[in-house]
């Protein structure tokens, strides 16, 4: 009976990613390979031998490359200054460098189309201080606008991992180094850099992914010239309706981010590197000297420079209209214009957005339960399987399901491609590795003797599971539902592709206003991405709130 109930507890994860994951997939892996009923190679042929595609695979490597350098090189030094001192407002300091990372990545482009576009904030103010007539900086449309744009968004990914593990290497070592005379610099080198390569490489690789497979953020500033794999694969299906070359693009994007997680999961196995990490006190300490206290200083300016310029630009971009600082973009999200079919009414995607979020992250909540609980009962032979599939939709881009889902989920048995269900599937499908990563490791957590001992207290099963389970894993799974409420908030890959007229979101919302020319679509675009910024950024606190209470007790 037992044997029974432990794989009753797989089956709706098993059936969710069947039909939602497997299926699209399968159905990418037949469209590229037997585009008309018979085995054909000839879209992937041409994949190889075709200069542009050939370019577009290059570029989409290079820019990721480059923005990883990027995102290392001014990472570093913040890595160091958490993982070693101490100073005022380190708490707040470092739960703000987070927020970056959970902003939508529509949100990420509409912040330095404020900040750094040619009607950006900078822009404005030269143009208004020197009596400019034409915008300084012009970096629209180019590579090196979504690279610092890239750099922002994974800026936290480095701090994080290199932070954490930099606070844990032994001191005995470095101090040996520095009493034998050793200078700082040959200390770094010859001992520090080498205990830090686990994390150097584990950092790199998960930064390059995210590059990789960047999609809002190439898309909207990136223009119509440039085109990464993700952004190709999007033109492919959507604007050009060639199914078969857009099917051989995912697959070589599918073989790609399979090949780097793989190597991200080893890496992270065998070298206990996580990626949210609680900061040691052993190496910590306040600034001794002047010197010292200046560089934490010009350390913490740098930070809040290079994270809080764009959000500041956004949010005062919202407020800015031509009469100076009114709160009328904010209220045009509320009026409905009649216009084309295209047409997104502002307030309806907010709408959208929030009940997609809400169905998503119950749906999520489900499927991650069922899939930790059978993790945690399970131990026999081959088990170890399970969790890596469990974490499959993490390693495979939305774009690349997003297209799976109009090719697969179209024609009975399964024709939801007009139903409202489906951008819910899409968002709970990527949500939920999340839910299962917060009640996993707490699930396990739960010492046995304390089940034990309530027991031979004389409580039942039940009263011993909600005074001793319940409470443990009730915080993790409100970790669970605010990630899988943020990630479904922002969701932009997949949504673009299965998304209806008047089933839009807020981050499509965004996107159709940032591509159409007008002050007002401008501003209704900043308004949007705000409010949007608020709501994950207030999710993200509230979880960094729940893991301290938890730290606490």
């Amino acid at each position: 009976m037992r044997f029974q109930m432990r794989y009753l507890l797989i089956l709706p994860p098993l059936l969710f990613l069947g039909v939602f994951y497997f299926y699209p997939l399968a159905s990418i892996l037949s469209l590229g390979f037997f585009p008309d009923g018979g085995w054909e190679i000839g879209r992937l042929r041409q994949l190889i031998s075709s200069k542009y595609y050939l370019e577009v695979l290059w570029f989409t490597t290079w820019q990721a490359g480059l923005s990883t350098l990027s995102t290392l090189v001014l990472a570093l030094p913040g890595a160091y200054l958490f993982s070693h001192f101490e100073f005022r407002g380190k708490q707040i300091l470092q739960t703000l460098t987070t927020v970056p990372f959970v902003l939508p990545t529509v949100v990420t482009a509409a912040a330095f189309k404020a900040l750094l576009g040619n009607g950006g904030l900078i822009n404005r103010t030269l143009m208004h201080l020197f009596e400019w007539s034409a915008p300084p900086i012009r970096i629209d449309h180019t590579v090196w606008f979504f690279i610092m744009a890239h750099v922002f968004y994974n800026y936290t990914v480095v701090l994080r991992i290199l932070g954490g593990f930099w606070s844990r290497l032994p001191l005995d070592l470095t101090e040996s180094a520095n009493v034998l005379g050793a200078s700082p610099v040959k200390t770094f080198f010859r001992i520090t850099l080498p205990l830090l390569l686990p994390a150097i490489w584990a950092s790199t690789l998960l930064v390059f992914i995210f590059c990789f497979t960047s999609f809002g953020v190439v898309l909207i500033l990136g223009g119509p010239r440039l085109s990464t794999v993700e952004v190709e694969i999007y033109r492919q299906a959507v604007h050009l309706f060639n199914l078969p070359m857009a099917a051989g693009l995912s697959l070589v994007q599918i073989l790609f981010t399979f090949c780097l997680m793989a190597l991200y999961t080893r890496l992270e196995k065998s070298t206990a590197v996580s990626f949210m990490p609680e900061m040691s006190g052993r190496s910590v300490r306040r600034p001794q000297t002047r010197g010292q206290g200046f560089w934490v200083g010009l350390g913490n300016t740098s930070i809040l420079i290079l994270l809080g310029g764009p959000v500041l630009a956004l949010l005062i971009g919202s407020v800015m209209t031509e009469n100076g600082l009114s709160l009328a973009y904010y209220r045009s999200l509320f009026h409905h214009e009649t216009r084309s079919i295209l047409y997104i009414a502002p307030f309806e995607a907010i709408l959208n957005s929030v009940g997609f979020a809400v169905l998503a992250t119950v749906t999520a909540l489900i499927l991650g339960w069922f899939s930790a609980a059978y993790l945690v009962r399970s131990k026999g032979r081959g088990n170890g399987w399970w969790d890596p599939i469990f974490m499959l939709p993490l390693s495979t881009s939305a774009v690349t399901l997003g297209f799976g889902f109009i090719i697969a989920l179209d024609e009975p048995p399964l024709n939801l491609r007009t139903s409202m269900w489906l951008p819910v599937a899409a968002h709970a499908m990527v949500a939920f590795p999340f839910v299962v990563r917060s009640l996993l490791p707490a699930w396990r957590s739960i010492p046995r003797c304390l089940r034990e001992a309530a027991t031979m207290l004389g409580g039942s099963p039940l009263r011993v599971w909600l005074a001793v389970d319940w409470p443990i894993l009730a915080r993790a799974l409100a970790v669970g539902a605010v990630f899988a409420f943020a990630v479904s908030m922002g969701e932009f890959g997949a949504t673009s592709f299965v998304a209806r007229p008047r089933t839009a979101t807020m981050p499509l919302a965004i996107y159709r206003f940032l591509s159409h020319p007008g002050t007002l679509n401008y501003g209704k675009a900043m308004a949007m991405s705000c409010l949007l910024m608020l709501t994950t950024a207030a999710g993200f606190i509230i979880l960094e709130r729940i893991r301290s209470a938890s730290r606490e007790q």
